[in-house]
């Protein structure tokens, strides 16, 4: 599969499973400050990575991947009646720690008192 379509299959497969996690998944467990900011899937379209990024303490950050875990199957399945594939992709949910990463490095900009360029 062609590179440009796994992006396209990626950007889609994110906006379908946001859609879902946001409507469709209703478990307390889950932070209301989660948001689905990338989807991998592999080149045999089996397996699915979903980064999600969550503003919290450490503790809500796992609580709510242990949450998105547990409804993986749900998700897919709703995700798929959204999607046309032959066969949806097995999703697993990981920590964006991106986010993060910035909000580190311009707290270490602003220490040193450099503008950050945005």
């Amino acid at each position: 599969m062609s590179s440009k379509r796994v992006q396209k299959l990626n950007s889609l497969l994110r906006e379908v499973i946001s859609e879902v996690v946001f409507a469709d998944v209703d478990n307390p467990n889950l932070s209301k400050f989660t948001s689905i900011t990338k989807v991998d899937v592999t080149k045999d379209l089996q397996f699915a990575k979903v980064y999600v990024s969550i503003i919290g303490t450490e503790e809500e950050k796992k609580t709510s991947i242990d949450a998105l875990q547990v409804s993986a199957g749900y998700i897919s399945q709703l995700a798929s009646k959204k999607v046309r594939m032959r066969h949806f992709p097995t999703l697993s949910f990981k920590i964006d720690t991106s986010v993060d990463k910035q909000i580190h490095i311009e707290s270490l900009l602003k220490k040193l008192e450099i503008p950050s360029e945005q």
